[in-house]
């Protein structure tokens, strides 16, 4: 069991589910005894509070796997991970679900609507964890504190939760940014009750976004010292370079932030507590939270204490089938045999040396998809697993949830990162380290120099990522940034549901604000196309 908060993550949303919801409005009053004075009178309750801004990440509800603090959507597809993951992944070359589920089709088809249930789920939950957040926040100011009577340490700990979920906030509203463009805007100022929240521009919520992030940097946890799988100065430090890296995608051609990316990224970097995982397999495995030097920030997830279908058992399960041998993966009663890979990523492998990336996880030969409801038809991608680094099962108890947490931010993409902002012209950055950084990773991948490279490209770089961060909820930010998710200048097998793939209207760069929001709340405006 991993002794952290998010041991007491599901008990923190059974005690504080009533203090933030997300139905009909972004912010509710409670509905039962529970109260904040409850809650927040302790420093205990404070961090079990916390715990809950935490565990809507890994969580779909406070009462089981079955059962989610979200409508309109089935329990199980419900969690944020298992939402996020699919809108990134099967709407590019890296994975196509051979599911034809309601809704499922429209992402590698590219012809969602605003109707879409999966889109639908994933905007609501990501407001429903700033709503939570928002929540915590709203309880935690130097008057809250104050007025409880807590002083001293503790209530330097419970300034630096606050500042943890400003940091959560921050990174949902990312999310909404990447994603949907142009979203509602609440804070803890808000009014709670029935409230129709504004519309905020993508380049306002951009603005806000780096201006929380570092406004915390003072109060967040210093790099390296707080619990594993909370946040501290460096999963911020490691959001502003993401962000920075994309701002022409979120502001416009000539709004780059290369330098910025640079910045931020090198302070990862060279702050001396991180370094790459000698192997890159035991990134993915059950034990990944223990010894690892090379992830920023994770989402945990424990088989027997925070139990859902989505995240890594849902990846774990549907990349593989009953022939496989599910106990192989740690999963012996699992394998859902739904997502594998077209063609393209197992051809970015492809190594005319004939040396050998230990990256490329993969099982079977079959890489032409004639069937897209056919699972075995289509490479599979064994890259997570419910198996720990001495090879042994994980903890499983019906033998299909997983223990293997997800890695949100690691060292590896801030490599990238430095490399591609340097190549795209960022100052403070050169060719010649951004080559030694993506060497670093192709000599992990070789298991020695035989694979680095004597010159890097703004075209090696999106393989690169491609080879480093396949399967991680990358695919479709990169594509979007390198012009290419839309446009029929590089296709992959299916494609806007064409067998061998085709462009696609350039609007679909972004997702569009649900109809049922647009519908109840006036101060909304659907996004072009839709």
């Amino acid at each position: 069991m991993k002794k952290n908060i998010w041991r007491n993550a599901f008990l923190a949303l059974a005690l504080a589910t009533s203090l933030a919801s997300c139905k009909k409005e972004l912010d509710r009053t409670p509905t039962n005894a529970t109260t904040a004075e409850n809650v927040y009178s302790t420093p205990l309750g404070y961090k079990e509070a916390l715990a809950k801004v935490y565990g809507a990440f890994a969580l779909t509800s406070s009462t089981g796997a079955g059962n989610s603090d979200l409508g309109g959507i089935d329990a199980g597809t419900s969690d944020f991970m298992r939402l996020y993951w699919s809108v990134q992944e099967w709407t590019t070359e890296e994975a196509l679900c051979a599911w034809n589920d309601t809704d499922v089709p429209d992402f590698h088809n590219l012809n969602w609507s605003a109707n879409n249930s999966l889109l639908n789920g994933l905007y609501n939950r990501s407001i429903y964890q700033i709503t939570v957040a928002n929540a915590f926040i709203r309880e935690s100011t130097d008057d809250k504190i104050s007025s409880r009577g807590l002083t001293g340490a503790d209530a330097d700990n419970i300034r630096k939760y606050r500042a943890e979920a400003r940091f959560i906030r921050a990174y949902q509203y990312w999310v909404l940014m990447d994603l949907f463009g142009n979203p509602p805007y609440v804070d803890e100022t808000t009014p709670i009750g029935k409230f129709f929240p504004t519309q905020i521009t993508r380049a306002k919520l951009f603005a806000y976004v780096e201006s929380e992030l570092k406004a915390i940097d003072g109060s967040l946890a210093a790099v390296g010292t707080n619990e594993y799988g909370r946040a501290d100065q460096a999963a911020a430090w490691a959001l502003l370079a993401r962000m920075y890296l994309n701002a022409e995608t979120y502001l416009g051609t000539g709004n780059g932030k290369y330098t910025d990316a640079i910045t931020y990224a090198n302070r990862v970097i060279n702050s001396g507590k991180y370094t790459l995982l000698s192997n890159y397999r035991n990134l993915f495995l059950a034990d990944n939270n223990q010894g690892n030097t090379e992830t920023i920030l994770s989402i945990n997830y424990d088989a027997t204490n925070t139990q859902n279908y989505g995240a890594t058992t849902y990846i774990v399960n549907a990349s593989i089938n009953a022939d496989m041998g599910p106990a192989n993966y740690g999963v012996p009663n699992g394998g859902w045999g739904g997502n594998r890979s077209t063609k393209n990523l197992p051809l970015l492998f492809t190594d005319r040396t004939g040396n050998t990336d230990k990256r490329a996880i993969f099982y079977g030969n079959n890489q032409e998809i004639t069937n897209v409801n056919d699972f075995t038809q289509g490479i599979a991608v064994t890259k997570f697993k419910n198996i720990t680094s001495t090879g042994a099962p994980a903890t499983s108890p019906n033998g299909t949830f997983v223990s293997t947490d997800f890695p949100l931010f690691r060292l590896a993409e801030m490599y990238l990162i430095y490399a591609e902002a340097a190549l795209r012209g960022g100052t403070g950055g050169n060719t010649a380290t951004a080559l030694q950084y993506v060497n670093l990773l192709r000599t992990r991948a070789y298991g020695n120099a035989n694979g680095n490279l004597s010159s890097i490209t703004l075209s090696n770089m999106l393989d690169e990522r491609g080879r480093e961060l396949y399967w991680e909820g990358f695919r479709r930010t990169d594509l979007i940034r390198y012009g290419l998710f839309t446009s029929g200048t590089y296709l992959w097998p299916w494609k806007g549901g064409v067998r061998d793939g085709r462009g696609v209207d350039s609007y679909r760069n972004l997702f569009p604000i649900p109809n049922s929001d647009i519908t109840n709340n006036p101060n909304l405006t659907q996004n072009t196309g839709y």
